[in-house]
């Protein structure tokens, strides 16, 4: 893989942590980079500058410290209300903006954004043109194939896009009616691919080293945007990496390895979002985690009803040393 521009950036490699919801927070963002994705991008945040009031919202908007360059995506169905919050993000420190039309949430399409936006392409045009001229830092933008199989309009989107001046277009490989179900689809990322001259990111299934060579050789996208894959395995970004550039596939990293990350993980948690909604939202991180070692479940059982920093932590501790235990025998190797 080449490497990728972004306007006036470079990125180190064409890997890309998706922006998701409740997920791609500022800990897991940094975490990704430092284990190897060319770029990671901050959760949703509304146009709706009236609700950023909130404190997950006010969360979400936080920048510092973040590795650039800082990509922020926004979603609404508004071309003013789009371009005041591009603006406003900017301001805050956003130095890539993203615009979301490609969640396919209920929430997110009964308010005619995210997907629901592909059914109109009049007013895609408006807000890519308002978005553009309201910034001047790149504007990217991520689309699926098409509102549903009979109605794939995915490659007049991204004319439409390169027209408007959107300097990089992500295309998830499912339309809006696919949700997360079935396989993704490369053809039409292929075709776009084909049809315009920005750069473009392939999404959907991308979960080895394996399948990105496969997707990258199918797509002939410029780089890859990697999501749930990431969930509990930030890792994955190091090891698609290597394989591209090597055709090796790195080890899985060593148990002691696996431990020491989730704790940074579990430790920066906890100092962003404060001892109460850090311990509940690591819950759902260290489920991801832990998913395929043996005794999870019943570690997860016990796990989530804990509701202390230092309980959390000692849990895992004791997780992992019991694993280390029946792997080895002993009690050697186990992270501090």
């Amino acid at each position: 893989m080449s490497a990728v521009r972004i306007g006036p950036y470079t990125l180190q490699n064409g890997l890309i942590l998706a922006p998701m919801a409740g997920v791609t927070d500022q800990p897991f963002r940094q975490l990704c980079k430092r284990l190897g994705a060319g770029l990671v991008v901050s959760e949703m945040v509304t146009s709706d500058m009236s609700l950023w009031n909130t404190r997950k919202s006010r969360m979400r908007m936080i920048h510092e410290g973040d590795p650039e360059p800082r990509s922020v995506q926004i979603a609404g169905g508004d071309a003013q209300m789009l371009a005041d919050a591009a603006r406003a993000n900017v301001e805050l420190g956003a130095q890539i903006i993203d615009i979301n039309m490609g969640c396919p949430a209920k929430k997110v399409c009964n308010k005619a954004a995210g997907s629901a936006l592909l059914k109109d392409e009049a007013l895609v045009t408006e807000i890519l043109q308002a978005v553009v001229a309201a910034v001047e830092v790149p504007v990217t933008l991520k689309i699926r194939t098409g509102w549903d199989r009979e109605n794939k309009n995915g490659l007049n989107v991204a004319k439409i896009a390169e027209q408007a001046g959107i300097t990089a277009l992500a295309v998830h490989g499912r339309t809006r009616a696919d949700l997360y179900t079935g396989e993704a689809e490369y053809d039409t990322i292929a075709a776009i691919k084909q049809a315009v001259s920005i750069p473009v990111f392939a999404n959907g299934d991308i979960d080895s080293p394996e399948k990105a060579r496969y997707v990258l050789d199918a797509t002939g996208a410029d780089g890859l945007l990697i999501g749930r894959a990431a969930q509990g395995r930030p890792w994955i970004f190091r090891e698609i990496e290597h394989f591209l550039r090597t055709g090796e596939k790195l080890p899985a990293p060593e148990l002691s390895e696996v431990e020491r990350i989730l704790l940074e993980h579990l430790a920066a948690l906890h100092a962003f979002y404060g001892d109460v909604m850090g311990v509940r939202i690591a819950r759902k991180h260290v489920g991801w985690y832990l998913a395929t070692l043996p005794g999870a479940r019943e570690f997860r059982a016990r796990f989530n009803r804990l509701d202390g920093t230092e309980t959390q932590c000692a849990d895992v501790r004791e997780f992992f040393a019991e694993r280390y235990k029946s792997l080895t025998g002993d009690e050697e190797g186990v992270a501090a």
